[in-house]
């Protein structure tokens, strides 16, 4: 069986992560798998770029004008939603017409347009959709946040300057529906979180709509000698470490005011404790926020490397992920694979992947107070060798290439009526 994964990048950003580590787990399983981007970062072969183009810089650029236009000329949320009214045709492509099955990921920004779309799901062949974010099944946003309005029919969108009730988000999920009305399309949500709200779409009327987690290759990411690990990123050997990673560490999304809070709060109520403690801070412009925390902060810029990201995991005690807005995060998977358990609110896919006191501490959302209690309980009360046991249990069971490759294989065999 081929089958076509698409996706935007091929390595920057979670989605283009998980795609990859999808496509390489379907090649191991015995699937002709391959990849198409927009943008190409490695030699893979198996991952095919379209042809560069001026016209590529272009459609990124008109889709945001509209955006402005629509926003009645305001920077008002311009990346937070997409109208996908510019892309690339693919379906005359050889990748394209050799695939049994078309899987796309996220596909924004440029890559396909809604008319492209149409053209690969009256191409016939059938179609897996893998949500990373709500984008699918909404107007233009990726997040809703409390908005329900894309359960019947999006308008007044209030990521718009404005939005009123036939406003880009309306006409855009008006065209959403007709497209969708009569395609052959398998919706795979990354979490029961995103399966559920999936599901109260009016998009996903007459759809499969379910649930696989990404993969991960757990004999790269496995837990090392920390000592070791410590050494080789010069980090103190006699601290408690706790790991804040994000590509952009001021993407206020990511949540790490609410950390600088809690190691505040942490300093002032417990300062013995807080005498072992320091904190590790990887990802772009992570300096600006070395002098904010109330104990030793160690920045390393961001790592795009798989292999050197493992060393980091291996070399912390505990991962803090105080992300606002989450799907199925791939730096939970990656830190609980080496055995490092887990901190972060509930929210999203995250209480799926942290067993409350189990391999970790699911904190109320927003409470900077419970997050503070997450760490410290995770550090002192908590059977520490049990919870790193158990975090890296949970993802072999769950999360491994193989088991999340053969579930893919069996929504292949199911629309195809095939037997890879």
């Amino acid at each position: 069986m081929r089958v076509l994964i698409i996706n935007t990048s091929e390595r920057t950003g979670g989605a283009a992560i998980a795609a990859s580590r999808l496509m390489e787990a379907l090649k191991n399983s015995g699937i002709k798998a391959k990849m198409l981007v927009r943008d190409k970062q490695t030699d893979q072969v198996t991952v095919v770029a379209l042809k560069k183009s001026w016209r590529q810089i272009w459609q990124f650029v008109w889709e945001r004008i509209v955006i402005w236009i629509a926003n009645r000329f305001k920077k008002h949320n311009l990346f937070a939603v997409d109208i996908a009214n510019t892309g690339t045709d693919i379906t005359s492509l050889p990748e394209f017409r050799q695939a049994d099955v078309i899987h796309l990921h996220w596909v924004n920004q440029g890559l396909l347009s809604l008319k492209d779309l149409r053209k690969i799901f009256l191409s016939g062949k059938p179609v897996v959709w893998t949500m990373h974010d709500m984008w699918p099944v909404t107007g233009i946003c990726h997040h809703a946040g409390d908005c329900t309005h894309y359960q019947a029919q999006c308008h007044d969108c209030p990521l718009l300057y404005r939005g009123h009730r036939h406003d880009l988000s309306y006409k855009t999920f008006v065209k959403k529906q007709q497209l969708y009305k009569d395609a052959n399309i398998t919706f795979v949500a990354c979490s029961r979180w995103l399966e559920e709200l999936a599901k109260k779409s009016a998009l996903t009327l007459g759809h499969t709509v379910t649930n696989l987690p990404n993969p991960i290759n757990t004999n790269l990411f496995h837990p090392t000698d920390k000592v070791a690990a410590r050494r080789k990123l010069n980090l103190p050997e006699d601290k408690r470490l706790l790991l804040f990673s994000s590509m952009k560490i001021t993407d206020k999304k990511k949540g790490i005011d609410y950390l600088v809070e809690a190691c505040r709060l942490l300093h002032e109520k417990q300062p013995g404790f807080c005498e072992k403690l320091a904190v590790v801070v990887v990802g772009k412009e992570s300096q600006q926020y070395a002098d904010l925390f109330p104990f030793p902060v160690y920045c390393l810029s961001y790592i795009g490397k798989e292999k050197e990201m493992t060393a980091v995991y291996n070399a912390v005690d505990l991962f803090v992920t105080p992300s606002l807005q989450e799907n199925l995060p791939n730096t939970i998977m990656e830190a609980m694979s080496c055995g490092v358990p887990c901190v972060g609110f509930c929210i999203g896919g995250i209480p799926e992947m942290i067993d409350h006191l189990h391999n970790g501490y699911v904190a109320r959302y927003r409470s900077a107070e419970d997050l503070a209690n997450g760490i410290c309980w995770s550090l002192t009360e908590g059977d520490y060798q049990s919870l790193s046991t158990e975090a890296r249990r949970k993802v072999l069971s769950t999360y491994t290439e193989h088991v999340v490759a053969m579930k893919y294989i069996g929504i292949y065999n199911h629309i195809t009526g095939q037997n890879a």
